[in-house]
């Protein structure tokens, strides 16, 4: 058997992505890290990571391998957990982007834990912009599907775009026409291009502009400036219908939409699918099929 510590190690700095976000999650020292993984090379005699830049990157074989190692550890841990001394929670690692993990499905959660009322749902968010599939999760939801092989996939739902701003803001300008838009401030997003020109084209105005924009690096930053009075946005639905629920948003022209991205679930194949990742699928699918449906 290889060294269990530095497997330990090489696993985390492989799913981390850096020897310096491995040591982070850890609590060990970069150059503790570095240590581990040169005993493990030795141990395989080959190289497991190169420099790339300022870091170490893991090489194709070595992330092969650590997906091989990370499902050992989860096959120790799972049967740790079911032969030790205290039952523990059932968990499933979810790895989402940001804003559909905030506003599509932790809003949704309620209704599977009362469902399975004994398994915890752990979110871990990632950025629209990073869409490689990083970390350790049982489920990832994205807005793009790598077609490499590994991932049983399927989609959620199909967003649809329209105009939402604050009720504040609403009142405020008074607006009754697409028209009238052009006098507002719009606000866009770096990571969404053309969100405010495919709606426009959609709904019939293709020559409509701002007479003002601002523009932010990452929608949830861009929501925040729409909650905020700053200006008008285009947002998705079914992924921010919670908050127009809760008054936090209003649409001026609801039935006036565009096409949006689709999300998509991706199960890694080689993973285990116990009977709560079973539940866990079949209730997401339903709660997507419904979004689906309502659209």
């Amino acid at each position: 058997m290889p060294p269990l510590n530095a497997l330990r190690v090489f696993e985390v700095a492989a799913r981390a992505g850096s020897y310096s976000a491995a040591a982070r999650e850890l609590s060990l020292t970069h150059g503790a890290v570095s240590r581990h993984i040169a005993i493990l090379e030795d141990w395989l005699g080959q190289p497991l990571f190169a420099r790339a830049g300022q870091s170490m990157v893991a090489s194709v074989h070595a992330r092969a391998f650590a997906r091989e190692i990370s499902a050992a550890f989860d096959h120790i841990a799972d049967a740790a957990e079911r032969y030790g001394k205290s039952q523990h929670r059932k968990v499933i690692r979810v790895s989402a982007a940001a804003t559909v993990a905030m506003r599509w499905l932790i809003p949704r959660l309620p209704l599977f834990a009362a469902r399975c009322p004994d398994v915890d749902v752990r979110v871990s968010t990632t950025l629209t912009t990073d869409a490689a599939l990083r970390g350790s999760f049982d489920l990832a939801i994205r807005r793009e599907v790598s077609p490499d092989g590994q991932f049983q996939t399927w989609p959620l739902f199909e967003e649809r775009n329209t105009v939402i701003a604050s009720p504040a803001l609403i009142a405020r300008a008074g607006i009754t026409s697409v028209e009238e838009l052009s006098n507002e401030t719009w606000l866009t997003t770096e990571s969404r291009p053309g969100d405010w020109e495919s709606w426009t084209e959609a709904v019939g105005h293709p020559a409509l502009r701002a007479s003002r924009t601002l523009r932010f690096d990452h929608f949830f930053v861009t929501l925040q400036a729409v909650a905020d009075g700053l200006g008008f946005g285009i947002g998705p639905f079914p992924t921010l219908e919670a908050d127009c629920t809760s008054g936090r948003l209003q649409t001026p022209f609801p039935h006036l939409t565009s096409r949006g991205a689709t999300y998509h679930a991706l199960v890694p194949l080689e993973a285990d699918k116990p009977v709560h990742m079973r539940d866990f699928i079949d209730w997401l699918q339903t709660a997507g099929a419904r979004d689906a449906a309502v659209e």
